[in-house]
């Protein structure tokens, strides 16, 4: 699996590489009923394909979105409702894309290394968010509607089985 993933990243499109992928993390989780096992193996894949500076997932817990499986440096552990780029996602239970972070209001800098990012919510059938996936990049505009697009197939393929 792992040679296939790096095989993408060299020689496809994102197009190309995205769609490719959401056929392996499917098989991936397909048998898998433990959700916090595909959602590493989700955050790994991603890493690996794109190369991402830190990809991960934070879990609602308490009230608070919590750090759960992650790829890349040490992040933040908590963020609470409506606070950065995880928590505004959160709230307004929709995809964010921000192509640089430092013009985002309160962004949470858990690393200075973070230029660009992502947030995709995790939203159930009932319309509750779960959690949210993350994805920072050490480039500014790094992220599109493609990405946007394919990043919110992964999130809603791990919601199905």
């Amino acid at each position: 699996m792992a040679k296939n993933l790096q095989i993408l990243s060299d020689f496809s499109s994102k197009e190309e590489k995205y769609r490719n992928l959401i056929v392996q993390i499917e098989a991936l989780i397909r048998d898998e009923p433990d959700y916090i096992a595909n959602l590493a193996n989700v955050a790994a894949a991603l890493k690996q394909t794109f190369d991402f500076f830190w990809v991960g997932f934070y879990l609602l817990k308490d009230g608070m979105l919590v750090l759960g499986p992650f790829q890349g440096p040490v992040a933040c552990t908590r963020i609470a409702y409506g606070c950065g780029v995880c928590g505004t996602a959160w709230k307004e239970q929709r995809i964010i894309v921000v192509p640089d972070v430092e013009l985002f209001p309160g962004h949470i800098a858990c690393s200075n290394e973070s230029k660009s990012e992502i947030v995709v919510p995790i939203i159930t059938a009932s319309g509750e968010v779960t959690g949210v996936l993350d994805i920072d990049s050490d480039k500014l505009n790094s992220f599109d509607e493609t990405d946007a697009v394919y990043l919110g197939e992964i999130v809603t393929s791990l919601q199905i089985w």
